[in-house]
């Protein structure tokens, strides 16, 4: 069955333009335009992102009849132990916004003793598509992107810690000053779309 639409079990609308642009042949559609009833979206309880990805898989099969995409990603950073890890979107609390985020995350770098390497990170992500609620045999991809950490942000584009990781292919610039054709092409989300479009035929 070829699929021609999925529902996104997310209400970030930055993530949801990245997978629009990058699966241009599906109407991909956010689960609360689909089911306006929803309250709230399900506890990333897990310690990992491919156990929370499937909560949310499985909580948004549940409330529709579309095919079902989740999403969960974040920054690793070496010298942190892995944090901000799973809770990058709630690293300075429930309530936290980006700019709180990289705060943060910026306090916690000054604070840390950081070797020659301390400042690498890598972002991941892991994907889940659930074509209906009892699929046996989930599509399940991850993906990295490397990088380090800088001292400042800069940049007004992306979100999340985009200001403040500076990708390998582009040493000198933060992700959040590429273009998002730039960022899509070798990001986390990007790279890991691509193994998806791939499995869906679309490529």
């Amino acid at each position: 069955m070829k699929i021609q639409q999925i529902a996104l079990v997310s209400r970030n609308r930055h993530k949801l333009r990245e997978i629009r642009m990058l699966l241009p042949a599906i109407e991909v559609i956010a689960i609360d335009e689909l089911v306006p009833a929803l309250s709230s979206m399900p506890a990333e309880s897990a310690s990992t992102f491919v156990e929370n990805a499937l909560i949310k898989a499985h909580f948004g099969a549940a409330h529709c009849r579309l095919p079902v995409l989740a999403d969960d990603s974040g920054l690793i950073v070496a010298a942190l132990d892995g944090a901000p890890g799973v809770y990058s979107a709630r690293y300075a609390g429930a309530d936290a916004d980006d700019l709180a985020n990289c705060r943060k995350l910026l306090s916690a770098m000054q604070d840390a003793s950081l070797s020659a390497a301390g400042r690498n990170a890598y972002f991941y992500c892991s994907l889940v598509l659930l074509r209906h609620p009892r699929d046996p045999a989930p599509f399940l991809g991850g993906s990295r992107w490397h990088g380090r950490i800088g001292e400042e942000m800069k940049g007004a584009n992306g979100f999340g810690y985009d200001p403040l990781f500076y990708p390998a292919e582009y040493p000198d610039r933060s992700a959040a000053e590429l273009s998002a054709a730039e960022k899509n092409t070798i990001s986390h989300r990007g790279k890991a779309l691509m193994k998806l479009a791939a499995f869906l035929g679309q490529t």
